[in-house]
């Protein structure tokens, strides 16, 4: 956070947002995950011109197929397993929805629009679940090294604050000179 003090940032430390806990919960970005999982996965799917796969049915099976060949990670198959048991967009996504879209308003954008914030900055990707339940961007630059992994910072932010976004992440990358190429393999 120095850097970022030093480039001219001026940054409000240890806010909360108000609702975070019914935000965390994340029952509803998983229902609406599941559906819109699955209707983008086979809408992509079908317009490849060369692919073994068409659908999300066909990447289970493919997955199934070809575990035992390589290591399928089971947290990622249970979402595609569950994903598949939805009947697109119904009742069920549509309060979902509406309740993704009241947290965030009374929480994220409440927090950055009381505070005058041009964004949210944290540590890895802790606020991933908050931007992605409001649908808002983020991105994610490498920060550090802990033991020799990376770790990244997340910069978040409303809707449309992606040139902004870009910018302090750009800023901040320059300023700090973190990310090293990774290693050629010969």
């Amino acid at each position: 956070m120095r850097t970022l003090r030093k480039r001219g940032a001026i940054l409000v430390d240890n806010l909360e947002i108000d609702n975070i806990y019914d935000i965390l919960k994340g029952l509803s970005k998983d229902i609406a995950l599941k559906i819109e999982f699955k209707q983008a996965l086979n809408a992509y799917l079908q317009d490849l011109v060369d692919s073994p796969v068409r659908s999300l049915a066909d990447v289970i099976a493919f997955n199934k197929e070809h575990s035992k060949l390589e290591k399928i990670d089971e947290y990622d198959q249970d979402i595609m397993l569950e994903a598949q048991k939805t009947s697109g967009i119904g009742k069920q996504l549509n309060e979902a929805l509406l309740n993704m879209t009241r947290l965030s308003k009374n929480g994220f954008e409440k927090l950055l629009t009381i505070n005058k914030l041009d964004a949210v900055v944290t540590p890895f990707s802790r606020i991933d679940k908050i931007l992605d339940l409001g649908g808002y961007p983020g991105i994610v630059v490498p920060a550090g090294y802990l033991h020799g992994v990376p770790f990244g910072i997340c910069f978040g932010g409303l809707k449309g604050s992606e040139p902004k976004l870009i910018e302090i992440a750009y800023s901040f990358e320059q300023a700090t000179k973190i990310r090293k190429p990774p290693s050629t393999f010969i």
